[in-house]
């Protein structure tokens, strides 16, 4: 007697498993892939559009009893316009003078010497802080 093949007939009984798993995988992947797209948008979008305003003060020194000479450095979005505060400290640490610096300029990096008057004789400069408007 002839034996009957164990195979099931093809389409009788819907997908295999590898099928269903292989079709899991392509929509895993697909959404992954938007997933990536999106992020690398989202990050390229604000990388450009940065509109923070950072600053630094590089040197300072004592012109005399009552004004100081700050380097600074600020950095900015290229169409940003802020501002940047600068204070004098005199020996004891208490506020001798303070400027508010501006910057409408269409550059992302600027160097800018500030002479700030003082109301006694400054011994050290600080940054207070930048924003942007």
């Amino acid at each position: 007697m002839a034996q009957a093949g164990t195979q099931a007939p093809a389409g009788r009984y819907g997908r295999s498993a590898d099928e269903r798993a292989d079709r899991r995988l392509k929509t895993i992947g697909a959404v992954l892939g938007v997933l990536a797209v999106l992020g690398i948008g989202y990050y390229g979008f604000h990388s450009l559009t940065d509109r923070s305003v950072s600053g630094q003060v590089i040197s300072y020194e004592a012109v005399d009893a009552s004004a100081m000479r700050i380097h600074l450095e600020v950095r900015k979005g290229d169409t940003t316009t802020g501002s940047c505060t600068v204070r004098a400290l005199d020996t004891d640490h208490d506020e001798v003078g303070r400027k508010t610096v501006r910057y409408d300029q269409h550059r992302t990096q600027i160097d800018e010497v500030v002479t700030l008057r003082t109301t006694g004789r400054a011994t050290a400069a600080e940054l207070v802080g930048c924003s942007d408007s």
